[in-house]
């Protein structure tokens, strides 16, 4: 059987036959090719050798296809287009490798962005793109191909592994509690300014909801700033304003250099834990599993 380059010219020649075809033109071509006239006309004389016959007709300034000709452009026309699509279509397919993940402002601050250079370091082919957002992302759209949620892990639009269960603590800067403390029991604690935070998360644990868990009240008008987001909060604490709760995986970095410190030991589960969730059209995809073993085993790593 002859091979298909026995029995095909050059894809050069098939190129350059295709562009004056289209344009009617050698030096029009030869313009778009970057190329040179003579250049053109070279491989245009190679095509026709190949062929046996003319495939155009030279007039004064412009140049016709012959019969032959026309069939010619007509079907390398046809081949190259679909080869143009195929690879269009294999390119936009090798692109899926680019991984756009949803988290909250929190989560992608604090645990996220500090880690997320050791997975571009071993998987530097997979392209992130971290979307921050505490407004839960929907999943059935081609927006977010990863999301990590906190709640029960019942969500509908995709399927959940759990990542991690958190516990939650008071914590203050250490030059706060070099100060102001040492701090004996929660009864002093809540003397002290309370750093809150704004949320529409029903999940999200308060200082009501977690001193009620030592039957601790707090008062009907506590001290303490009051920010937007956890963030904002965290960095009040930071800056020594009072004292705010940890969420320990969220600020466990943070502990670690001492940048902030335990107040006491009273500390709560929660009860609901951290999730990687994947929509239904990732199931099986290959830079999203890989992206969601990273996490678990970063997750680990980290407990």
């Amino acid at each position: 059987m002859v091979s298909l380059r026995r029995k095909l010219p050059p894809l050069t020649a098939l190129t350059t036959f295709e562009a004056v075809a289209r344009l009617s033109s050698f030096t029009r071509a030869a313009s778009e090719l970057g190329v040179t006239q003579a250049a053109v006309s070279r491989q245009i004389h190679l095509l026709e050798e190949t062929v046996g016959s003319p495939l155009f007709r030279r007039l004064h300034r412009r140049v016709e296809l012959t019969e032959k000709g026309r069939a010619l452009s007509s079907a390398s026309t046809q081949a190259l287009n679909l080869i143009a699509d195929t690879l269009a279509d294999i390119t936009v397919e090798d692109s899926s490798n680019e991984l756009a993940i949803s988290a909250t402002i929190s989560f992608s601050h604090f645990w996220l962005l500090p880690r997320i250079a050791s997975f571009s370091r071993a998987y530097p082919e997979i392209k992130l793109r971290i979307i921050t957002q505490d407004k839960l992302a929907s999943l059935d759209n081609d927006e977010v191909d990863i999301a990590i949620r906190y709640g029960n892990g019942a969500w509908p639009d995709g399927q959940a592994e759990l990542l991690f269960h958190d516990e939650i603590f008071p914590i203050c800067s250490s030059d706060y509690l070099q100060e102001h403390g040492p701090i004996a029991s929660l009864e002093e604690l809540v003397r002290h300014p309370l750093i809150t935070n704004d949320t529409d998360d029903p999940t999200w644990t308060g200082w009501r909801d977690w001193l009620a868990e030592f039957s601790v009240k707090l008062p009907p008008k506590p001290s303490g700033m009051r920010c937007s987001f956890y963030t904002e909060a965290i960095y009040a604490t930071l800056n020594g304003q009072g004292i705010t709760l940890g969420w320990k995986r969220l600020v466990e970095n943070l502990l670690n250099q001492n940048s902030l410190v335990r107040v006491t030991e009273a500390s709560v589960a929660t009860r609901n834990a951290y999730f990687v969730v994947l929509p239904h059209r990732r199931q099986g995809h290959a830079a999203a599993s890989t992206f969601v073993r990273w996490l678990k085993d970063s997750s680990t790593e980290a407990s």
